[in-house]
């Protein structure tokens, strides 16, 4: 689901100020960055590759804020050489390695949308990006959602698909995209625009994750927005579209469709995460005391909040990884590699590392004031982070006069900026 401002997702956006319990003035804090390295090259933890100031109206305020749009919302995602942020109906792709401006897709080169259509998605894939574009109810016309695929390298429209309000691209590359709609789960030749393969998936839209090369599209009376329990499960191959249907021996899924994660789709409910086998169904464990937050992709770790802690757990078996947790946590960002990510919010914040085994800082960046973090773990469409470790914030570079809400200011420099970690 789109995860915006002040609104409740079971990704947490905030800071790690609990959890690090006065970091600011640890001496791990100061220490410095750590080594980062891939093949063919070696990075450095916290440095920030490349800035770039943006286009139009932002505020930079305290809390979640940090660095947003004055209307609407922003959203980001780096992958396949490119690194893309959306706001309103403007899209800039640059480079990801120099932060050249590579294109910019606005209202006079996007496909022409009804007043108060706004971007609420943008993903980044090889060979294209997508942007979700929502589209205000007309008369008795519900709201909808069209899926727009732009060029990687030169931000031209490729094709425009209709997708579910809460669906879009789950998977893309220059050759197809694979689109969760209203009714079904298509996946579309870019070429030509026909279908390649077509998935019904019921009368209503419902609930969906992607577990690697795997959609989990669930099966219930009411969709997503209704109370009618998950009788069963459509498992859809995104290569093939091969399909099975996997319904548990003992009755309904017990909750909503939280997650997926290592061919484990996840339950959440009043009476906490129940976890079942994503090829039979079967109950794999149950915890009543906790609610799934992240999952670290590079050790696929799931972590779950109990109470005011982290908890990194196995999500075949339940059980607790050692060296993994956190105490204290009140608030966390994604973690990869065991490693989490934190943000000092403010005029002199900055970003760092916090190690989940070691419990202390790993690295720090320089101070990015108002920083502000695009993610999206739910795996609904939203802001996310590439495969190779960089991390988008926008941030601001000078400050304006107080906005009508005494917990903002206008930001007359907003700026993008690529984080290596």
């Amino acid at each position: 689901m789109r995860v915006r401002r002040g609104s409740p997702s079971w990704v947490r956006r905030g800071v790690l100020a609990a959890v690090l319990l006065g970091a600011a003035i640890l001496p791990a804090h100061a220490s410095g960055s750590a080594r980062a390295c891939r093949p063919g090259h070696c990075v450095t933890a916290g440095t920030v590759r490349w800035t770039r100031e943006l286009p139009g109206s932002w505020l930079a305020g305290s809390g979640a804020v940090g660095t947003a749009p004055s209307q609407d919302e922003a959203y980001a995602a780096a992958g396949g050489g490119v690194a893309a942020i959306g706001f309103g109906l403007t899209v800039q792709g640059y480079d990801l390695n120099s932060g050249h401006l590579l294109w910019m897709a606005s209202p006079a080169t996007l496909p022409a949308f009804p007043a108060g259509a706004a971007i609420v998605s943008v993903r980044a894939w090889p060979g294209v990006v997508t942007v979700g574009v929502s589209i205000p109810a007309a008369g008795k016309s519900p709201m909808s959602r069209a899926e727009v695929v732009l060029s990687a390298r030169t931000g031209a429209v490729v094709r425009v698909y209709q997708a579910a309000e809460y669906g879009g691209a789950v998977a893309a590359d220059a050759a197809r995209t694979v689109v969760a709609g209203t009714r079904s789960v298509t996946c579309y030749d870019n070429v030509t625009g026909r279908a390649i393969w077509s998935r019904p998936t019921g009368l209503v839209a419902q609930a969906w994750r992607v577990d690697g090369g795997d959609l989990y599209v669930t099966i219930a009376a009411g969709g997503y927005l209704g109370t009618a329990p998950v009788t069963a499960l459509r498992k859809i191959t995104l290569q093939d579209g091969s399909q099975q249907v996997i319904s548990p021996a003992t009755g309904p899924f017990a909750g909503a469709l939280s997650g997926a994660v290592s061919g484990v789709v996840l339950f959440s409910a009043t009476d906490g995460l129940t976890a079942y086998s994503g090829t039979d169904g079967r109950q794999l464990w149950h915890d009543p005391a906790v609610v799934p937050e992240t999952v670290d992709v590079v050790r696929q770790t799931l972590y779950v909040s109990s109470g005011d802690a982290l908890i990194g757990i196995d999500p075949l078996t339940g059980a607790r990884v050692r060296d993994a947790n956190a105490k204290g946590s009140s608030a966390l960002y994604e973690v990869r590699g065991g490693v989490a990510l934190g943000l000092d919010q403010g005029s002199l914040g900055d970003a760092y590392g916090y190690s989940m085994a070691s419990h202390r800082v790993v690295w720090t960046s320089p101070a990015l004031p108002w920083p502000h973090y695009f993610v999206d773990l739910s795996g609904l469409g939203g802001s996310t982070v590439d495969a190779h470790g960089t991390v988008l914030l926008t941030s601001c570079a000078g400050l304006g006069s107080t906005w009508p809400s005494a917990s903002a200011q206008t930001c007359q420099r907003p700026e993008l900026v690529a984080l290596s970690r």
